[in-house]
């Protein structure tokens, strides 16, 4: 019981200082230029309601569509969107950082040593890897505006890489074997091979340098989160951990 709490609280608490940290870097590195793509995806918005407002143009399907979507709730700009944000980022780093604590505490269990900020550190780069790298390699994270293939197909190679990518990273860090690492290394490959889901033609007035820099600025924030969401969770679980290890000796 007190594994347990341990890994709740170490969570609880590491998710917590992340999220706050990521949500921080992200109002001078995503945000701003979120807002600056919501720009250009208004002044197409506009430009469609004056075409449906031609008296030759009938499309009742594309403006019921439109209208759905313009009343559609969203938070509002400032304090109230920051706020949104943050919650979500603090929750997305508690569940991420059950995970880690979870793989920690089995690894200390196997190998009866005590983690380590370094070896939570090599666990959140590997986190980088398969949840990032991997997709975004062939899914680049994409601004309002910029036309995107059909969702259901874009998550389901988001899933496919994310797994091949952590399936192949084991075999390649566990099993320590050459037909393992060229399993693993062909396991990495093959949803690249298979090719991401995309437009055959994108027609978007957002500029490729302003999609160049959000990709960066998101790697870089997402580089930042699974950092300090490695080290500060096995900090906090080894700290929690301390005191039960010294009552059992």
């Amino acid at each position: 019981m007190s594994t347990f709490r341990s890994i709740v609280f170490a969570s609880v608490i590491a998710g917590f200082v992340v999220g706050l940290i990521v949500t921080a870097v992200q109002q001078f590195g995503t945000v701003p230029l979120i807002l600056k793509a919501e720009v250009y995806e208004k002044a197409a918005e506009h430009r469609h309601d004056a075409a449906l407002a031609q008296p030759h143009v009938i499309l009742v399907h594309d403006q019921a569509a439109h209208d759905h979507g313009a009343e559609a709730w969203e938070p509002r700009d400032g304090l109230e969107r920051n706020a949104y944000t943050a919650g979500a980022n603090i929750l997305t780093a508690i569940g991420f950082a059950l995970l880690l604590t979870g793989f920690l505490s089995l690894r200390s269990g196997a190998t009866g040593e005590q983690v380590s900020w370094h070896e939570g550190l090599m666990w959140g780069l590997a986190g980088f890897a398969v949840f990032t790298i991997a997709p975004g390699l062939g899914l680049p994270p994409e601004l309002p505006g910029v036309p995107t293939a059909p969702l259901l197909s874009r998550q389901i190679w988001w899933l496919t890489a994310v797994l091949a990518t952590a399936a192949g990273l084991g075999l390649i860090v566990f099993r320590r074997s050459m037909p393992a690492a060229i399993a693993g290394v062909a396991l990495i490959m093959l949803p690249h091979l298979i090719g991401a889901p995309e437009l055959e033609h994108v027609e978007t007035k957002v500029p490729s340098s302003l999609s160049h820099q959000f990709v960066v600025a998101v790697t870089m924030t997402s580089l930042i989160f699974w950092s300090l969401l490695g080290g500060l969770t096995s900090a906090a679980y080894a700290w929690l951990e301390r005191p039960a290890s010294t009552a059992r000796g």
